[in-house]
């Protein structure tokens, strides 16, 4: 009998069995991969290069040792900021916001109608969009109610975990109204979803026709169902509500529709008990993710490290506070620093050991700033809620650990003289 000599000639039976003699248990995964599922700790097993290891499968898995997940409600769930490595979001840790559950559709069967104003009304299949010529960008996703506070002990995925940011891949919109033809006083169109809600959203002709896309890929692959599979509209830098999902239909007229969610739902509130309404761009923010809660650090260089982003445009501008505020420093921009995108930004700075708060804010190249919490509630009517996007302050203390800071700043500093 021929001796195996190699993981090529080996059976599955006798694999399990040499992995057994170590006290490893396998499994097999959904997608017919086999795992590691249990067994001896890391510091236990025996020297990795003496055994075999798992032969490739059909679809890559995360490490074990890897714990990155997203915090979930009912509707929602948020990305794990403070554990990202760069600015692209992981397609399986992107946040999610549903009104009505993931529905499951049929891609064969799916279909995109655009009718309304328009010279001719069209009826579009996933293969019918596909043919068209693609376009891909890279730009982040955020919910307009992305902003938690109250608790000390909140991490940056708590906060303001509702974005994300992918590559997306699709068509321009602006394509295909050149293909139906919009009529000379077509202002407004429609979005309506496939899921269980109909999400209904109106928006501005001019924001179709300048970047807005319908987007069939993220990262590579077709977007996945919690992203709106087969197909959704993404809006660059408006508020994710209005990048509608699973879309199925886009009426065409000369005045916004005022659905449910731009009415009763995703207006704000300011002074003088006027409502603020159709303020979909989200305004310029930046967060730290390390260092944060619950993290605990030692004295001496540590590299303060966050993201930062604008709807508007590019970020032009990090600056850091390590004295709660007193002073400002630039803070180095990670490239490409791209349009309507997340950058990330590097300060390195030696802690000497006493409590202080740290802090960033950004500037977009409107000249947009980022507000103080207290500013904000001083320009509304409200504590929190929509397009709050405040400085937030991190409180590090002498031992060490971290905490969400609920100082205030004074709104001047060195660089506002």
């Amino acid at each position: 009998m021929k001796k195996e000599n190699n993981a090529e000639n080996m059976t599955r039976r006798q694999l399990i069995g040499r992995v057994a003699a170590l006290g490893l248990v396998l499994s097999q995964n959904p997608y017919g991969r086999t795992t590691q599922a249990g067994g001896l700790p890391l510091t236990e097993l025996d020297d990795p290069t003496k055994k075999l290891g798992v032969f490739p499968g059909k679809i890559g898995t995360r490490s074990t040792f890897e714990k990155l997940e997203k915090t979930t409600s009912q509707t929602s769930s948020r990305s794990p900021l403070q554990d990202f490595h760069g600015t692209i979001t992981p397609s399986d840790l992107h946040f999610e916001r549903h009104h009505g559950g993931v529905p499951v559709i049929d891609p064969e069967r799916y279909e995109l109608i655009i009718h309304g104003m328009v010279e001719k009304p069209m009826k579009f299949s996933l293969h019918d969009l596909k043919r068209f010529p693609s376009v891909s960008r890279i730009s982040f996703l955020e919910c307009s109610g992305n902003y938690r506070g109250g608790n000390e002990k909140l991490t940056p995925q708590q906060i303001c975990g509702l974005t994300s940011q992918s590559e997306w891949t699709g068509i321009m919109l602006s394509t295909l109204f050149r293909e139906v033809g919009l009529k000379p006083k077509a202002s407004w169109f429609l979005a309506e979803g496939g899921d269980a809600a109909v999400m209904t959203r109106s928006i501005p002709i001019s924001k179709g026709l300048d970047d807005a896309m319908i987007v069939y890929a993220q990262n590579g692959e077709a977007v996945r169902p919690e992203q709106g599979y087969p197909a959704r509209l993404f809006l660059p830098g408006w508020e994710g509500n209005t990048s509608v999902k699973w879309i199925r239909r886009i009426e065409v007229s000369d005045a916004p529709f005022m659905t449910r969610e731009e009415t009763s739902k995703y207006t704000e509130r300011v002074k003088d008990g006027k409502i603020r309404q159709f303020s979909v761009v989200m305004d310029a923010r930046s967060i730290i993710t390390f260092p944060t809660y619950p993290q605990v650090v030692e004295r001496g260089w540590i590299e303060i490290r966050g993201i930062a982003w604008s709807g508007r445009g590019r970020v032009t501008l990090v600056e850091i506070s390590v004295d709660n505020g007193k002073n400002w420093y630039p803070a180095r921009l990670q490239e490409p620093v791209l349009n309507k995108a997340h950058t990330g930004f590097r300060f390195l700075w030696q802690w000497d050991g006493r409590e202080t708060v740290i802090m960033s804010r950004v500037y977009d190249d409107t000249g947009y700033r980022q507000p103080f919490l207290k500013e904000l509630q001083d320009a509304r009517a409200s504590r929190g809620g929509y397009h709050f996007n405040p400085v937030t302050p991190w409180r590090l203390k002498p031992d060490g650990s971290v905490v969400l800071a609920d100082a205030v700043p004074r709104i001047r500093s060195n660089r506002d003289k």
